[in-house]
C-alpha cells in the first residue's frame, strides 16, 4: 500500500466504529459520500485491499501491443539514431504512420539506451523579461555559424530576425556573414512585414564601431556608425545593443532548436548546397516554426510601419561613402574613378561633396544633393614612360664657329695674354700672329 492508501484505510476504519461520520470521512479523504460507502461495503467482502485499486498489476485496455514498440524502436536505432524523442515521434507519425506520444517514445528509448535523461543543470538565473506586447515593436537579429550541411557541402550561415512578441520569423542561408547579406535579409524582412520600431542585436562589428566620432560626428553630435546602423537611421529603425546572449534569448533559442532540427531535415532531404538549403528552410522549416512555435501576441495590433515614398531601399541598403568632385568633374571610388556626365553638371558641383551608393546589385549611383547624376567609369590613363636618360657631351672649343676677333690667332703658338699686354704697354712690337 501507498502512504495515501494507508491514510485513507484509517479513516474508513474510523467511520466503519462510527467514530466519525460518513460525511466527515467524504471531506477527510476527498471523496464523495456515495464512494465512501462502497469503499465500507468493499471492506465488509474484501478486508483491507478494499482501498487498493482494482486495476493495479493489470495491463491497460489502452496500452501499445509489444510488435508495435520494437518496430518503433528499431526505426529509431536504424534511422534516427541520435534524434531526440520529440523529433523522433514527429518523423515516426509523418513518414510511417506511428502516433506515438513523444513521452511514451521517451520512455522506449531509456530503456533500450537509445536516450540517455538529461540532468538538471544549475545555471546563473537570469531575471526574466516579458515578451512585447505588439508584433513589430521589438525584433531580434543575429547569426549563427553552424555546420548546417554536416560536411556535404560549403560552411554556410544563417542570418535570423525574428519577432518579439510572436516569435515569428524570417531567415536566410548564406556563404558570408557580411554587410551586403545582413542588408538583404533586412529588406526582406522590409517587404514583408514593414519597419519595425526597434532591432536587437549584439555588438558585433556589423552594428558597432569601436572608435571614437571624428570631428565632422562632433559637430552634429553623432555616434560613429556602420552601413547598417546609418541604414536603420535612414529607415527611422531604433537600434538597441545587448550586453550578453542570454538577453538575446528569443534568437538564440531558435538557434538551438534549428541546430537540432533543421539539420537532420536537411540531412533527411539530402541537401548538399545552398540554393537547396535554401529552399528547404522556406518551404519546410520556416512554416513548420511559423506554426508550431509562434504565439498570439498580448496586442492584436500591429506596430510594423508601411514603406513610404520617401523610404528608397536600393538607396537606404546600400554602401555609402562622400566623395569629393575634382575640378574635371571626376571623383574616385577606390580604384575606378568616374566622370560626371555633361548633361547632369549643375552650378556648385565641382569641388562639392556629393553621395555615392554601392547598391546591392552591384550598381553605383552617386547623388549630388537630391538629385542623382549621370556618370560612367573613366578609361585607365596609359602609364607614363620613363625619360630617356640623357648623355652629357662634354664640351670642346674644337670644331666650333669661332668669332672674327680670334681670326689669325694661333692658340697653340701663341704667348700668354699678359706677356702680349705687356710687351705692348713697353713699346715693343707686337708678336707675330696677334693682331693690334
Amino acid at each position: 500500500m501507498s502512504r495515501k492508501e494507508r491514510d485513507r484505510l484509517k479513516v474508513l476504519h474510523e467511520a466503519k466504529r462510527r467514530q466519525i461520520t460518513q460525511k466527515e470521512a467524504a471531506e477527510q479523504v476527498g471523496v464523495s459520500e456515495r464512494w465512501v460507502r462502497k469503499l465500507l461495503a468493499r471492506m465488509r467482502k474484501e478486508g483491507d485491499r478494499a482501498v487498493i485499486h482494482q486495476l493495479r498489476g493489470r495491463s491497460s485496455n489502452r496500452k501499445i501491443a509489444e510488435a508495435e514498440r520494437q518496430r518503433a524502436v528499431k526505426l529509431v536505432q536504424k534511422e534516427y539514431g541520435d534524434f531526440g524523442p520529440t523529433l523522433a515521434s514527429e518523423y515516426l507519425s509523418e513518414r510511417h504512420g506511428m502516433n506515438v506520444s513523444r513521452e511514451t517514445l521517451r520512455a522506449w528509448m531509456i530503456a533500450a539506451q537509445l536516450w540517455r535523461p538529461r540532468r538538471q543543470r544549475v545555471e546563473h538565473i537570469h531575471q526574466w523579461r516579458p515578451r512585447r506586447s505588439q508584433m513589430g515593436e521589438l525584433v531580434q537579429w543575429d547569426t549563427s555559424e553552424h555546420d548546417w550541411l554536416e560536411g556535404r557541402g560549403e560552411r554556410l550561415y544563417l542570418i535570423l530576425m525574428i519577432d518579439d512578441a510572436s516569435s515569428r520569423a524570417v531567415a536566410r542561408f548564406v556563404r558570408h556573414d557580411s554587410t551586403a547579406e545582413n542588408m538583404r535579409t533586412l529588406r526582406t524582412y522590409l517587404k514583408r512585414w514593414g519597419r519595425p520600431l526597434a532591432v536587437y542585436t549584439d555588438q558585433a562589428s556589423l552594428f558597432t564601431i569601436n572608435r571614437a566620432a571624428n570631428i565632422a560626428e562632433q559637430l552634429r553630435a553623432e555616434r560613429p556608425k556602420t552601413q547598417i546602423g546609418r541604414a536603420l537611421d535612414e529607415l527611422g529603425i531604433e537600434w538597441i545593443a545587448a550586453h550578453s546572449p542570454q538577453a538575446k534569448g528569443r534568437v538564440e533559442r531558435f538557434f538551438g532548436t534549428a541546430q537540432d532540427r533543421l539539420v537532420k531535415g536537411l540531412r533527411k532531404a539530402g541537401v548538399c548546397t545552398l540554393e537547396e538549403a535554401q529552399r528547404y528552410l522556406e518551404r519546410v522549416y520556416l512554416p513548420l516554426w511559423n506554426r508550431r512555435f509562434t504565439v498570439e501576441p498580448a496586442n492584436a495590433t500591429d506596430a510594423h510601419r508601411p514603406l513610404g515614398p520617401e523610404h528608397d531601399l536600393d538607396s537606404i541598403l546600400s554602401h555609402v561613402e562622400t566623395r569629393t568632385v575634382g575640378q574635371d568633374y571626376t571623383l574616385r571610388v577606390g580604384r575606378v574613378r568616374y566622370q560626371i556626365a555633361r548633361q547632369s553638371v549643375v552650378a556648385g558641383l565641382r569641388g562639392a561633396a556629393v553621395r555615392v551608393e554601392q547598391r546591392l546589385n552591384g550598381t553605383t549611383a552617386v547623388r549630388f544633393r537630391q538629385r542623382y547624376l549621370a556618370v560612367s567609369v573613366c578609361q585607365q590613363r596609359p602609364p607614363k614612360s620613363a625619360p630617356p636618360a640623357l648623355i652629357q657631351k662634354r664640351k670642346t672649343r674644337t670644331g666650333g664657329r669661332q668669332h672674327d676677333w680670334m681670326n689669325g690667332f694661333d692658340l697653340q703658338s701663341s704667348k700668354p695674354i699678359w706677356s702680349v699686354l705687356r710687351d705692348e704697354h713697353q713699346g715693343g712690337a707686337p708678336a707675330p700672329g696677334v693682331p693690334r
